[in-house]
């Protein structure tokens, strides 16, 4: 194969795809890893040399992911960044209320206009009796996440429970750090901030336990959930075809493929973050060992239910 295929190749290799975007279960993203964590372990110690490379490899990960959308998540940290800094400075409490308004008003529209247009204009057509063409809107991956992440900052800086940034790339190494940012957990400002401060060193034990639960991820989603994935589409596809029994395994199993597929990408997460020196919270506890709704859902993608609690 000649240089010139070879390299074009390699370039088709590394561009946006959005028929096989990038997620942790794929080759291309464990193959880029390899090559980032060497270089990662090299800048550990000098805190902003590694936060511009975890940045810039963040960034092409989203890219990886979502395509052109990773230019919203550097504007939306750029605004954000920037009305932090506002906020502090400000000296009338209506003023600090402004500042949070229009971040938190800014990050929630566009995460509506992204999950919701299509849904609130065919509802308004089915009022006034129109017809309606969906929008071809594409959902950026992660929006919600990090949509989350933003509002918990501008709120914790309100709140005074933690200082703005004291650098923008300090800003947008939290709001697009890649081992969260497509499936969660949600980091918080004020767990998350302080760490990239301290650039702790990982020990081998945390490093090792990082490798365990990126192992128990890959077996949770690659294995189990796209295995029980491949009965369930069959039998959901034409139901009438299949015994009750049949039907009842594949509801049973469709609930085993949506826990085994979220928690296992909860796993990666926490272990790469582990790996790096950056601690996540738990995500899952074992919510189907429950003996109440309400205890099952405290048990369920924990980061997003205190979440709730804390800012909504």
């Amino acid at each position: 194969m000649e240089i010139s295929t070879l390299w074009a190749n390699i370039l088709d290799k590394l561009a946006y795809e959005q028929s096989s975007p990038m997620i942790f279960s794929s080759g291309t993203f464990w193959a880029l890893f390899l090559l980032f964590l060497p270089i990662y372990a090299l800048l550990k110690r000098r805190r902003m040399d590694m936060i511009v490379y975890v940045v810039a490899f963040s960034l092409y990960f989203y890219y990886k992911s979502s395509g052109i959308f990773f230019l919203l998540i550097i504007a939306t940290s750029i605004f954000d960044y920037l009305l932090s800094h506002k906020l502090v400075s400000c000296t009338k409490e209506w003023q600090r209320k402004l500042c949070v308004a229009l971040s938190v008003t800014a990050s929630l529209s566009i995460l509506g206009y992204f999950k919701y247009a299509n849904f609130f204009a065919l509802s308004w057509a089915h009022i006034v009796g129109t017809n309606f063409q969906p929008m071809d809107i594409i959902l950026p991956v992660g929006i919600s996440f990090y949509t989350f992440q933003s509002i918990s900052y501008i709120v914790d800086v309100y709140r005074r429970r933690v200082e703005p940034t004291d650098s923008w790339l300090e800003y947008i190494f939290f709001l697009s750090f890649f081992p969260a940012l497509v499936a969660g957990p949600i980091v918080r400002a004020d767990h998350f901030l302080p760490q990239i401060k301290a650039n702790r060193m990982p020990s081998h034990d945390e490093v090792w336990m990082g490798f365990w639960l990126i192992l128990l991820g890959i077996v949770k989603k690659s294995l189990l959930a796209d295995y029980i994935a491949q009965y369930n589409d069959i039998v959901f596809t034409t139901p009438d075809t299949y015994t009750g029994f049949e039907n009842l395994m594949a509801m049973l199993g469709y609930t085993m493929q949506i826990y085994c597929d979220f928690s296992g990408y909860s796993d990666m997460a926490i272990g790469l973050g582990r790996i790096f020196g950056f601690r996540f919270i738990e995500n899952f506890n074992y919510p189907y060992l429950s003996r109440s709704i309400a205890e099952f859902w405290r048990r369920w993608h924990m980061s997003l239910g205190s979440w709730f609690r804390d800012y909504v």
